[in-house]
């Protein structure tokens, strides 16, 4: 079974997804398909755990199926950084399956269905070894994603979801253009293989080669939601079911994944001549979406929107965080990509909770005190973790970014004015939503069914803010192992011969 772990968390919801459709009937209710989905989970959180613990030592677990070569076959690899995006997708997943449960998954057709199949294209994404695998998991996620965002929609759902799936098919496209370009140029797209033939590739050849890669980082860059790429990514996030808009917190984050694995792996130090291809274009866009974002965080009307522009600005500072290219920046990056997934997730279910109790515009109504404090609660934990302010995981975050980036005085500048902005931002959505009403000045007695689905969204809340807290306490040991795997990107040779020992079939040409 251990020989078999890096499949395991592809192959678990694969067949959860199936037995989650034979159980959708009528007479059986919705109690089969929870149960299918929770051993599911459960399942992939033990085989989370595992992989993690597999890699920390600095491992590299290889898996080739059906035990064709990684240059004609299906080749997984788990590093450092593969496994800890497999739990963090993994975490999340749990919190907003919990709230979706609350209801929602009622209402959606095929919910639990597309909710494993989504899980299985994000573990994929981040396990496989090989850019076309990517790109087949990337289109069984975003299919995925197709269902959640649309089940049950009206117009302004439907009209951005048509957005996001136009985008989605544009950015598919170039993506089989530019591994076609690579293939024909390279011989593989299995990414050690790859890595070995640019750095050997002939002069005359680099230029195709820098081409190729350009509309390969243009995809993900899209995925990512990087500017100019970013305008679709507000209005379908803040259209998208609370339990949808939340799980999709992690998809920009998968963007963000494949251009640190191309650029440190096919572009890094053994890439010869083509070392650090595309990495200032990629800070300078960085630093504008992060303007960007912080302006739609301050002009946000919508707690749903800021929550979407608040998405967008993590991804940004990510960007700059992974282009400095250093072990350090993108040690902190990693820490703060794992922040900025629970608390933006979080943000995007107190906006759902929010919205179902609003009166006017912006305040809320319809709770008892208790309950007002109670939403009030997690929107200031969320707000100190997302605004960078201490104690919790963003502060964290934010200040070993800046201590990596000391040496660049503008990165300081644009970080500290769009921390400024979005705590400006944050706190002036508080303002509107919790203090502009007094609470219980419509109180309502609540039937028990819907205290209940309540107290289920609120648990699912309480449980991603309960990871950022997590976050903090374990600072130590989360930079360790964020350390360790910005190291190990940085050295991709010892990867490509780690590769190379257990494939022996892969060779330079």
């Amino acid at each position: 079974m251990m020989a078999h772990l890096p499949l395991l968390p592809i192959l678990i919801p694969l067949f959860a997804a199936g037995l989650a459709l034979l159980a959708e009937h009528r007479r059986f209710g919705m109690a089969p398909q929870r149960a299918i989905a929770a051993v599911s989970l459960l399942a992939q959180l033990v085989v989370a755990v595992l992989l993690v613990r597999s890699v920390s030592d600095g491992n590299i677990l290889v898996y080739l199926l059906g035990d064709w070569p990684a240059r004609l076959g299906i080749s997984l690899m788990v590093d450092r950084l593969a496994a800890l995006m497999v739990m963090v997708a993994l975490l999340l997943a749990i919190a907003c399956w919990v709230h979706a449960c609350a209801g929602w998954d009622r209402r959606a057709p095929h919910f639990q269905a597309f909710f494993q199949i989504q899980l299985m294209g994000l573990n994929g994404a981040f396990l496989t070894g090989d850019l076309f695998n990517l790109f087949v998991f990337f289109e069984v996620l975003l299919i995925a994603s197709y269902g959640l965002l649309l089940s049950g929609g009206r117009a302004g759902r439907m009209r951005a979801g048509f957005h996001y799936v136009s985008v989605n098919i544009a950015a598919s496209t170039l993506f089989l253009m530019a591994l076609g370009l690579l293939y024909g140029l390279l011989g593989s797209l299995n990414m050690a293989e790859m890595a070995a033939r640019i750095a050997a590739a002939p002069p005359q050849d680099r230029a195709l080669i820098q081409a190729a890669a350009s509309l390969l980082l243009l995809v993900f860059c899209t995925k990512a939601a990087l500017l100019p790429l970013s305008l679709w990514l507000p209005e379908t996030y803040a259209h998208a079911p609370g339990s949808v808009a939340a799980l999709f917190a992690v998809m920009t984050k998968v963007g963000l994944y494949a251009v640190l694995r191309v650029s440190s792996l096919l572009f890094g130090s053994a890439a010869g001549a083509l070392a650090g291809f595309a990495g200032s274009a990629l800070l300078v866009a960085g630093v504008a979406t992060l303007a960007l974002a912080s302006l739609g965080v301050i002009a946000a009307t919508r707690l749903r929107v800021l929550a979407s522009y608040l998405v967008l600005a993590s991804a940004a500072t990510l960007f700059v965080a992974f282009a400095l290219g250093r072990p350090a920046t993108i040690s902190a990056g990693l820490y703060y990509l794992v922040h900025s997934t629970f608390a933006g997730a979080a943000l995007f279910l107190i906006a759902h909770h929010v919205r179902r109790h609003r009166h006017g515009d912006a305040t809320v109504a319809g709770l008892s005190a208790r309950g007002w404090i109670v939403a009030g609660l997690m929107f200031l934990l969320a707000a100190i973790s997302l605004a960078g302010l201490p104690p919790l995981s963003g502060f964290l975050g934010k200040l070993a970014l800046l201590d990596a980036t000391r040496e660049h005085s503008e990165i300081w500048v644009a970080l500290l004015l769009s921390s400024f902005i979005i705590l400006l931002g944050l706190a002036r959505a508080g303002s509107r939503v919790f203090w502009k009403q007094a609470p219980g000045a419509r109180e309502v007695a609540d039937a028990a069914p819907v205290q209940s689905r309540r107290r289920l969204e609120v648990a699912a809340t309480f449980l991603l803010l309960a990871y950022g807290v997590a976050m903090s306490v374990a600072a130590a040991p989360l930079f360790a192992y964020t350390r360790a795997a910005a190291e190990q990107l940085a050295t991709p040779q010892q990867y490509l011969e780690h590769v190379r020992a257990q494939t022996p079939v892969l060779r330079t040409p």
